[in-house]
């Protein structure tokens, strides 16, 4: 195949997923350390959302142990003014995400939502983003992609929340865009690499075979 067209067929493949990421997975420590304001509490916890932006899902999966208090509620909280730090109201179901274990200091977590029903919403969090679930969808999926939503187990001995961590993306997710143009400038310069040692080949091969 020529460089130039396996270039444009690699481009193609690539452009599509840069423009619809479609599964991000965001994860987070929960600790007592990171509330606001932070907390003495020995248990740990760790979250995984993954959120579906094309079928508008998310998934939310939990595990914790070691709460001083038996849990109250469970929530995604959004936006705090800065990455990574402050407080923010519920975004998520209010009172709580729905079956989230209650009454216990340990327990696991795995729930799908359909982030189209207002259900899956804190009504509070839909009417100040704009009114509907798509556009609360899109404020939450901002927020989590600048490291300004976290999740939030709340117990009777800490109502405001015992544990908590921000929701990030992993190293290896889905590349900024500083990424792509990284990849992108990557396949110019071996397309230019391939041209020139066509040139260099087919030069050699007139000059080799050139009558006398």
């Amino acid at each position: 195949m020529k460089p130039h067209i396996f270039l444009a067929a690699s481009l193609a493949a690539l452009l599509p997923i840069q423009a619809h990421a479609a599964i991000i997975v965001y994860k987070a420590n929960l600790t007592g350390a990171a509330e606001a304001p932070p907390n003495a509490s020995p248990a740990i916890g760790k979250a995984t959302v993954t959120i579906d932006d094309v079928a508008k899902t998310m998934r939310v999966q939990a595990n914790f142990s070691g709460l001083l208090g038996p849990v109250t509620a469970a929530h995604i909280h959004c936006c705090t003014p800065v990455t990574g730090a402050g407080a923010a109201g519920v975004a998520t179901s209010v009172p709580t995400f729905p079956g989230f274990p209650g009454g216990v200091t340990a327990g696991t977590y795995d729930h799908f939502f359909d982030m189209t029903d207002p259900a899956s919403w804190n009504p509070t969090f839909v009417a100040s983003r704009g009114g509907t679930p798509q556009s609360a969808f899109d404020a939450l999926t901002l927020g989590m992609s600048q490291g300004r939503t976290y999740f939030n187990i709340h117990t009777q001995a800490f109502p405001g929340g015992e544990i908590r961590g921000f929701l990030t993306a992993p190293a290896g997710g889905v590349p900024e865009p500083a990424a792509w143009a990284m990849i992108l400038s990557g396949f110019g310069l071996a397309g230019t690499a391939l041209r020139r040692r066509q040139a260099s080949v087919t030069k050699l091969s007139i000059t080799r075979f050139r009558p006398a």
